[in-house]
């Protein structure tokens, strides 16, 4: 693993943050790469339930594509593989949250918005900047169904930044800490998802990407096939035996 990208595991949860705090955690070459190979291993971890991504430092989360890095190549349209994005060019199947520990800009509003949740410090800020910089967002496509489309034109058209609190009230973002608790809150919400029945979890999260990919009725209906498994397995009945008898669940995930 790259050192500009670190992974550790805290229990059932795994952190990868990116480490590059002295160029506000931008998405060069190094990072990249580092990303690529940090979903892969979380995918592989079968100790680890939850991940969370988030930046070194105080600053940034992340503030993007390195500029100028894209300038010295003469980029035109990023390649498919540029940059590994949950449900478009890789597959996680598992949670994941995104602890935003400072601006989230441009590709780095990108990578907290593909995360499943979203923890914010307080000072954080988002913002979608290629407005500005003559570049394009088409994966903010998905916005539309996280925020009103009043607020999605005006963020896509201005390239302003908007407080975390202001998109906690819009519903975007699931909490907003301060700093200084900010990991502890991000591991608590995993914590709570990681020690819930794994089968439950992963077809509850497969409902939410169903809903938003197809119309109602297929997205129903789908989900329904995906909880089959689930009302079928062995932790279905473990589940309300361990209620009846007053102790904790223990989950196999079968």
């Amino acid at each position: 693993m790259t050192e500009a990208v670190l992974y550790e595991t805290k229990g059932q949860v795994a952190v990868i943050t990116i480490n590059q705090p002295d160029r506000r955690n931008a998405l060069g070459v190094a990072v990249r790469q580092g990303l690529w190979d940090a979903w892969d291993r979380f995918e592989k971890d079968d100790a680890a339930k939850v991940a969370i991504l988030t930046g070194a430092g105080d600053k940034a989360f992340c503030a993007g594509g390195d500029l100028k890095e894209m300038s010295a190549s003469a980029m035109r349209v990023p390649p498919r593989d540029f940059l590994p994005v949950i449900g478009d060019n890789i597959h996680v199947s598992k949670p994941t949250i995104a602890a935003i520990n400072g601006v989230a800009y441009a590709g780095g509003f990108l990578i907290a918005q593909m995360c499943d949740l979203c923890v914010a410090a307080d000072h954080a800020t988002f913002s979608i900047t290629e407005v500005k910089v003559g570049r394009g967002a088409p994966w903010a496509t998905p916005l539309i169904h996280m925020l009103p489309q009043r607020v999605m034109m005006e963020i896509l058209l201005t390239g302003d930044p908007v407080p975390a609190q202001r998109l906690y009230e819009l519903g975007y973002i699931n909490r907003v800490v301060p700093l200084a608790d900010l990991m502890d809150a991000a591991l608590a919400l995993a914590s709570r998802i990681a020690g819930n029945a794994p089968l439950t979890v992963k077809a509850s999260r497969r409902a939410v990407q169903f809903a938003t990919d197809m119309g109602r009725a297929a997205a129903l209906e789908a989900a329904r096939a995906a909880f089959d498994t689930v009302y079928l397995s062995e932790d279905a009945q473990e589940g309300p035996t361990a209620f009846a008898e007053k102790r904790a669940p223990v989950w196999k995930g079968r």
